[in-house]
């Protein structure tokens, strides 16, 4: 697998990468973690068409398109470890004729990830708390907490939000997915992994299980070797120097590979399809500092270093009638990059 980089911008502690779509056309959205930073968003079909999504604030880990609202997201904003007490919040934003507008919608100390399921025709939040409160950066003696609620269709009316797990220390990791045709989300901390499902309608209860026991900072799945059970693909422990995959046999996870390169502060990782193949895409900070994908081929896991001295942060795949592209916010590098596939 063969790849043509598109460096974007050069942004300081880049650390979020995302992508929506507005009229049939795509926009990769890039931020930074810094306070009073930017985000851009770029379209076009080199992605030279820019625009200022804010330039007064920073902190942002994650950006989620509103399903059914096209040109509008909701994103972490303000979130930072350093800061006691926390300033995390999360925010509404949506494109204009005007340009991009942003207004808060709640504040949730330490909000790190988040998502929203449609089900049943109802928008459910859940929302992940790294942890409740924070002395330093270092100080990791209290857990974070899962919180869901329903998104009501003008979010100025506000959004009432229930505790539904606490415990989890270093609440860090989070990843999208599917259980028995079920939408449902894994949340990975050093407690483990835990999959939640939201209920089909709001008389319903959630669904909480540990799937995994151990410090784990990052999880995701992809059916990479074809045999139509999902491979789960782990960073360990939090920041960790550790990436493993882990098959699913005799009803339990044993791992089945390590990522066999010398790493540190291992921070990115997605399951996903780049040219209709099923793969992982891993980004480490420190180091070789690299960009990889993992495939399963002639028995194999196989690994292509996309690029090294990038240092990815975070990164998400778009996928466009031109070819797949990876979209990396190379923190190491203080770069908004994308990678199109060229196979």
């Amino acid at each position: 697998m063969k790849f043509e980089k598109i460096h974007l911008d050069d942004i300081v502690r880049c650390y979020c990468a995302s992508s929506l779509t507005i009229q049939n056309q795509t926009y990769a959205l890039f931020a930074s973690e810094n306070p009073q930073s930017e985000c851009y968003s770029y379209t076009g079909k080199d992605f030279s068409e820019r625009e200022v999504v804010w330039k007064d604030r920073g902190g942002c880990m994650s950006i989620i398109p509103l399903p059914f609202k096209s040109g509008e997201f909701l994103a972490v904003n303000e979130f930072y470890l350093k800061v006691t007490p926390s300033r995390a919040k999360l925010v509404h934003g949506r494109k204009t004729e005007h340009g991009w507008e942003i207004q808060d919608v709640l504040s949730l100390p330490y909000l790190h990830r988040f998502d929203i399921y449609s089900v049943g025709g109802i928008q459910y939040l859940i929302c992940a708390t790294i942890a409740r409160n924070k002395q330093s950066k270092e100080d990791w003696s209290e857990p974070g907490q899962i919180y869901v609620g329903v998104l009501p269709d003008d979010l100025s009316q506000g959004i009432e939000l229930k505790l539904l797990v606490d415990g989890c220390y270093r609440n860090h990791g989070y990843c999208r997915g599917f259980y028995r045709n079920q939408l449902c989300g894994y949340f990975a901390s050093d407690q483990g992994i835990l999959r939640v499902i939201p209920p089909q309608d709001q008389s319903g209860e959630w669904e909480v299980e540990r799937i995994f026991e151990g410090q784990v900072g990052e999880v995701a799945f992809a059916d990479i070797d074809g045999d139509g059970i999902e491979e789960m693909m782990t960073i360990e422990p939090f920041h960790g120097n550790h990436m493993k995959i882990y098959k699913w046999r005799d009803h339990r996870y044993v791992c089945d590979y390590v990522y066999p390169h010398e790493i540190d502060f291992a921070h990115a990782l997605i399951g996903t399809n780049l040219n209709g193949k099923p793969c992982f895409v891993g980004g480490v900070r420190r180091v070789q500092a690299e960009l990889f994908v993992v495939q399963f081929a002639e028995g194999t896991y196989q690994v292509t270093t996309v690029e090294t001295g990038a240092g990815p942060a975070n990164i998400a795949v778009l996928h466009r009638a031109d070819g797949d592209y990876i979209l990396s916010a190379n923190h190491t590098k203080n770069e908004a990059a994308v990678y199109k596939v060229v196979e």
